[in-house]
């Protein structure tokens, strides 16, 4: 068989635990779900592929009316809405942590798959403390 290449497995941009739980509006399951899987986040700029340190630049939403900066997560890359910028990635919860732990005074909220199907929100000292905890 040499010549032929295997084709790769498409890297799937979900996490079914993370769904699940917002399904429920479980907090416990958000938790474990955010501790033991990725998240997937929107960008607004795709991280060089040639260099694995650069994760691309993460979207945020800032109110215009507040100045409040918001941090939007998905379970899943289809429940993004098309008037985000395109890009995602797929984060890991260290990347979780060390993102909400550099920004924790900047951004007052984090929302979940905003657009539904079953949108949840925390405050990210709340995900921080969750993210910490070892269940």
């Amino acid at each position: 068989m040499a010549g032929k290449k295997r084709a790769k497995t498409p890297l799937e941009f979900r996490n079914t635990q993370l769904a699940d739980a917002l399904q429920t509006q479980d907090m416990a399951a958000l938790a474990f779900a955010l501790r033991h899987g990725p998240t997937v986040v929107p960008l607004l700029r795709p991280g060089q592929r040639d260099d694995p340190r650069d994760t691309g630049e993460v979207w945020t939403y800032r109110d215009s009316n507040t100045g409040d900066i918001a941090l939007l997560l998905f379970s899943d890359a289809a429940n993004k809405p098309a008037a985000l910028p395109p890009a995602v990635a797929l984060q890991s919860p260290d990347w979780l942590r060390a993102f909400l732990t550099a920004h924790e005074s900047e951004i007052t909220t984090v929302f979940f798959d905003i657009a539904g199907p079953h949108a949840m929100q925390a405050a990210p000292a709340d995900l921080l403390a969750a993210l910490a905890v070892e269940a």
